[in-house]
């Protein structure tokens, strides 16, 4: 479960371009994204932080419930952790994650909300 940063730290969160978590750069940095670790591999390194997220984004929700939550599931976050999510993220991730997600069978769907269901 991500934290809600303190006030001083706003200035420096960055969102997941993948699942658009919100988190300051040292908890990607410790803990990598809570949702997407295994394709994002951010845990440890700054270079992959840089690249896998942004400052870029509007908006924050809370999710507290995301399986109950009916605006998790319009966000499309109710797989996800409990934690603070970026309404819009500007940005795509990088080629290597889309090719990885390819491989899965995943659809990349960039969530700035230009690719509307």
């Amino acid at each position: 479960m991500a934290s809600i940063p303190s006030q001083g730290k706003y200035k420096h969160l960055r969102a997941c371009l993948l699942c658009s978590i919100v988190q300051h750069p040292t908890d990607f940095k410790k803990n990598g994204c809570p949702n997407c670790e295994e394709i994002m591999q951010m845990k440890g390194s700054t270079d992959r932080i840089s690249v896998c997220t942004t400052t870029y984004f509007d908006g924050i929700i809370a999710v507290i419930d995301p399986e109950s939550s009916w605006v998790a599931r319009w966000q499309r976050t109710s797989k996800y952790v409990r934690g603070m999510y970026a309404v819009r993220v500007k940005g795509r991730v990088p080629e290597d994650v889309e090719a990885e997600l390819e491989s899965r069978g995943i659809k990349y769907r960039p969530r700035d909300q230009t690719d509307q269901d």
